[in-house]
């Protein structure tokens, strides 16, 4: 399948992997780029050494093209750009801040620069500074959250813009890519479902708690303080929802989930740790492998075009 995006960053399919906490490193980006796709190693919260790490393993595991993800509230961010630009690889996605002021350094490397924007008003802006595309995400997505709808942000966002535009929140399974597709989108961005895949280093016990989790599986914390986090509903969410309730300005709300990515995720504690997940979890029956789950999706799109097809 040929769309902007995949003649943009050189891949088969339009799927990009999602930069999650602590569980997108290299061989899970490595293994979505060898199934066609474009994985991401995420760069938040870790230190600059780790990012170089990641890079020279990811390399040793694909030829293919992958990107790094940079969280922009990260203290050492100018440090890890810098290393990004020195190591060229394909692209670079940024979010949680201003984009802008590294543009320029990002486009001088030769490195595809791919923001992720929440609204109309930063889309148009990184579009005139020079963007190669854009990653525009809903708030059915897991992890941090706005407020918009991913339905609502392609029906705004993509008329606005001449570059290529990649949707995520909520997107999961074949169909999902068609709609994106015939909403103006040049591919999806997804990351639960790489969440559960064989490849994904995160605890058992997390991948099975997406694959068991049902259509009302998610909870969000936060919203009240504008620190709106998706995840699975467990023990976290209900103290802290319960907590909030209570006194939503007190501090040791941000506390309770100090650290719960990590719990979860790596110690495999998914009632007192975070699970970051998305809303669309009931298509997620099984752990697979990145190459099983890009198939599928593909698979699905073809047959889901093929029907649209018949509606003419």
């Amino acid at each position: 399948m040929k769309t902007r995006i995949t003649e943009l960053l050189n891949i088969k399919y339009p799927i990009l992997q999602g930069a999650m906490a602590w569980v997108s490193e290299a061989r899970l980006a490595a293994a979505v780029s060898n199934a066609g796709g474009a994985g991401i190693i995420a760069a938040g919260g870790r230190d600059v050494e780790w990012v170089k790490e990641q890079i020279d393993l990811a390399r040793t595991l694909t030829d293919k093209p992958f990107g790094v993800n940079v969280t922009l509230m990260d203290k050492n961010k100018d440090e890890k750009i810098d290393l990004i630009c020195n190591e060229k690889v394909s692209f670079i996605t940024l979010g949680a801040g201003n984009p802008l002021p590294y543009f320029e350094k990002i486009k001088q490397a030769g490195i595809k620069v791919i923001p992720v924007v929440p609204n109309i008003r930063l889309a148009k802006r990184v579009e005139d500074k020079g963007a190669d595309a854009l990653i525009i995400e809903g708030m059915e997505a897991g992890g941090h959250i706005g407020k918009i709808s991913s339905l609502s942000l392609m029906t705004q966002v993509i008329p606005e813009v001449n570059i290529p535009v990649v949707a995520a929140g909520g997107f999961a399974d074949g169909r999902g890519l068609t709609a994106a597709l015939v909403m103006g989108a040049s591919g999806i961005q997804m990351g639960t479902r790489f969440y559960a895949s064989k490849e994904c280093l995160a605890h058992i016990n997390a991948k099975n708690a997406i694959v068991n989790a049902d259509d009302m599986g998610t909870e969000i914390t936060g919203y009240v303080n504008n620190h709106a986090i998706r995840s699975l509903k467990n023990k976290v969410t209900d103290k802290y929802i319960e907590l909030e309730r209570e006194n939503p300005s007190d501090e040791s709300l941000r506390g309770l989930r100090a650290g719960t990515s990590k719990k979860a995720s790596i110690d495999g504690d998914v009632e007192w740790g975070l699970v970051q997940a998305g809303q669309s979890l009931s298509v997620i029956k099984s752990i697979q492998s990145c190459e099983e789950i890009i198939n599928e999706i593909m698979l699905d799109a073809k047959e889901t075009i093929r029907k649209i097809k018949t509606l003419i």
